[in-house]
């Protein structure tokens, strides 16, 4: 019975939606204009990069409190806080028109990433960051079987979720459907992908679908794809991690459009 308490008090707390955690994720929050409410931060901590950053947020209209750091390693779901843990306000979702505009307005043909059923937020961290950096004009995630934007995904995007528009739909399916209306072709990923992504036009509207991480896309999400293709594999592992192969992909796509 003690054997089992200790293995059920390692498991994680369940992750609140607008916790920020750690130095970069809310230095990054507050240059991008988020309001943030309350800010907790290690008490007596006497590095001073640290203190500015409370400074700053204390100028930008939020509560700092000095907090026991036993309380935040507490608070944390990351595991890896810095000495700092933020409260900001709701994180706002945009709607798949607004991802499009985001693309007109910039006078680019869209590139988007959709994530079907990803569970790892380190992995939706990490296409959320490859993303912002490739350029794309957005991220779309279901509402249901999937993480949602938390903590651990901020910290995994090292900010990148204050730059990078995302939109939670309620069904992927119908999601891919409304892009296709609006000409966006759809390519997914798949190692038994139809053709080879560098035969693949990334030239044109295009949305990239990343499966999950077990079973990458599903039936019918692969069904709906205009495309598949495959990232050729050359080593003696068969396949990459879902953020690896939207990374990949996002920059085939900003090869072709140079």
């Amino acid at each position: 019975m003690a054997e089992y308490r200790r293995r059920e008090a390692k498991q994680p707390v369940e992750e609140v939606e607008g916790q920020l955690e750690g130095r970069n994720a809310l230095t990054e929050a507050l240059r991008s204009g988020r309001t943030i409410d309350k800010v907790f931060i290690a008490a007596g901590e006497t590095d001073k990069g640290l203190q500015r950053l409370a400074a700053q947020a204390k100028d930008a209209g939020a509560v700092v409190v000095p907090v026991d750091r036993r309380k935040l390693d507490v608070m944390s779901t990351t595991h890896a806080h810095q000495g700092v843990i933020a409260l900001a306000a709701a994180r706002e979702y945009f709607s798949i028109d607004d991802l499009l505009q985001e693309a007109a307005d910039r006078g680019e043909p869209a590139l988007l990433v959709i994530c079907d059923e990803l569970s790892d937020p380190h992995n939706l961290g990490a296409i959320i960051r490859s993303a912002e950096c490739a350029g794309a004009h957005g991220v779309i995630i279901p509402k249901r079987r999937s993480v949602g934007l938390t903590a651990t995904v901020s910290k995994a995007s090292a900010g990148a979720v204050e730059y990078m528009k995302v939109a939670r739909v309620t069904n992927i399916n119908a999601a891919i459907e409304e892009l296709k209306k609006k000409g966006v072709w759809i390519f997914g990923t798949a190692a038994e992908g139809s053709i080879p992504m560098y035969q693949a036009d990334l030239t044109v509207p295009a949305a990239i679908v990343i499966g999950s991480e077990g079973e990458g896309m599903s039936r019918l999400v692969q069904k709906n794809c205009d495309v598949t293709v495959h990232i050729p594999m050359k080593g003696r592992i068969s396949s990459l991690n879902a953020s690896a192969a939207a990374s990949i992909l996002l920059y085939e796509a900003v090869r072709q459009r140079r």
